[in-house]
């Protein structure tokens, strides 16, 4: 099937990478591990941030947040500059469960980039590195 509209293309190799995810023995869903992995790059990051950057409601995040601090992954701690707010920091027992995600997400990316070259890989990754820094300007053309 030719794919010629790019907004669906990408869309559909979200879904194919996703559902190839989920082939995985990890026992969290793919929402769990994508706030854990932000978690562990952005430690300290607000709830409401992080709800945004994984661009869910806050009232689903919290559950899932929950869900994670319940399984010892993650901790809430007050934000020092909002008493109101708290940050999320990974849990020492956090990494093992990082490896898996990252050994997962190694064997979905090799399916993923099967038979392309070094050379097409790193086209495609420049040019979807450019595509993501156009559309995160707020700036109009």
């Amino acid at each position: 099937m030719q794919i010629n509209n790019l907004g669906f293309l990408l869309t559909d190799i979200k879904r194919l990478m996703r559902r190839e995810y989920l082939k995985s023995h990890l026992t969290m869903t793919p929402m769990q591990a994508r706030a854990l992995v932000f978690v562990s790059r952005c430690e300290g990051i607000r709830q409401v941030d992080l709800a945004e950057m994984l661009e869910i409601q806050p009232i689903t995040l919290a559950r899932l947040i929950d869900q994670l601090a319940s399984d010892n992954l993650v901790e809430r701690r007050p934000d020092p500059k909002d008493r109101r707010a708290y940050g999320l920091f990974l849990t020492p027992e956090a990494a093992p469960s990082l490896k898996e995600i990252d050994t997962e997400i190694e064997r979905v990316r090799k399916k993923a980039l099967h038979g392309l070259t070094d050379e097409q890989i790193k086209a495609a990754m420049e040019a979807l590195t450019a595509m993501h820094t156009n559309l995160s300007n707020d700036s109009t053309l």
